[in-house]
């Protein structure tokens, strides 16, 4: 068996897990659209009502009034920082586990371990999914407001100047909420699924299948269950003016705020696209991850 280095199994997924990110943005990001107007509707601009009936309603309504691109305003930003966040958040989770195997000297994790190395992965992508979510929110949103062109340079170079770095870090701590949640659900159901479902003889197109179906089931899963937080997240980062009606301080605030005006229900607005989005995204990039593109690029042997 070959001796791989630490280096160039670090360089390759990290490699893997930037290129897996991109390949799932690209493929997802009209639903994650969909997902953020559904889940911020404003009154104020349809004379009171709903502006959007339903998932199916919402994207035909974008692509009537703004075509294709409009399905995809906001993906440069997503794109550009999704290779740091995905690259983050299956580097730190795969490298915790394998941190708790030799010290375990099993190659099967416990729970509470596969626990703490989803927990750590979603703590450690916050630094880059925070500013990338509010900028990639702000773009989703602005082109409700009729004669906005807005950029993600204008609002960034904005918020720097008015609030300084703070600005970029709206809406931090619902951010981890979410994220930390989401990673400790995630990451062992696809763990033990695999453990699950490969068999030592699969071959890789196989594995590779399996592997897409258990990360779609754990994605569905995990997102449903952190939606409230995705919802309060995406309220409390909302700072272009004219787009949202009521302003918020905080996270017990917005919670306050949307319960009682909007009902309980509220707090799962969008969670149909998200599902739609999260599901198929992370099958993707898991799927693409543990490939191993960089492996063929760099001629490194398997480092799974």
């Amino acid at each position: 068996m070959v001796e791989i280095s630490a280096y160039d199994r670090l360089k390759c997924k990290i490699f893997n897990g930037a290129f897996a990110g991109m390949v799932g943005v690209t493929c997802t990001f009209p639903l994650d659209l969909v997902k953020t107007r559904m889940q911020n509707q404003n009154k104020a601009l349809s004379g009171g009502k709903p502006q959007y009936r339903n998932v199916f309603h919402c994207f035909g309504t974008i692509f009537r009034n703004e075509g294709i691109r409009g399905l995809y305003r906001g993906v440069g930003v997503n794109l550009a920082l999704i290779n740091p966040e995905k690259a983050i958040k299956l580097v730190v989770n795969d490298e915790l586990r394998r941190h708790f195997m030799v010290k375990s000297g099993k190659k099967n994790l416990s729970i509470k371990h596969e626990v703490l190395a989803g927990a750590g992965a979603g703590a450690c992508q916050i630094v880059i999914t925070t500013p990338m979510e509010l900028l990639k929110i702000q773009l989703q949103l602005a082109s409700q407001i009729p004669g906005n062109k807005t950029s993600a340079t204008s609002i960034a170079r904005k918020l720097l100047q008015e609030k300084g770095i703070k600005g970029l870090y709206k809406g931090t701590v619902c951010t981890a909420l979410r994220d930390v949640s989401f990673s400790v659900v995630y990451f062992p159901m696809v763990a033990k699924g695999i453990e699950a479902f490969h068999r030592p003889d699969d071959d890789r197109f196989t594995k590779f299948l399996k592997t897409l179906l258990v990360a779609c089931v754990a994605g569905a899963a995990a997102s449903g269950m952190v939606t409230p937080f995705d919802v309060i997240k995406t309220r409390l980062q909302t700072v272009t003016p004219g787009i949202q009606s009521t302003q918020y301080t905080g996270i017990v605030d917005a919670f306050s705020k949307i319960t009682k005006s909007e009902g309980v229900g509220a707090l799962y607005k969008g969670v149909v696209p998200r599902m739609s989005v999260i599901a198929p995204l992370f099958a993707i990039a898991q799927s693409v991850y543990f490939i191993g593109v960089a492996q063929s690029l760099f001629g490194v042997p398997n480092i799974y």
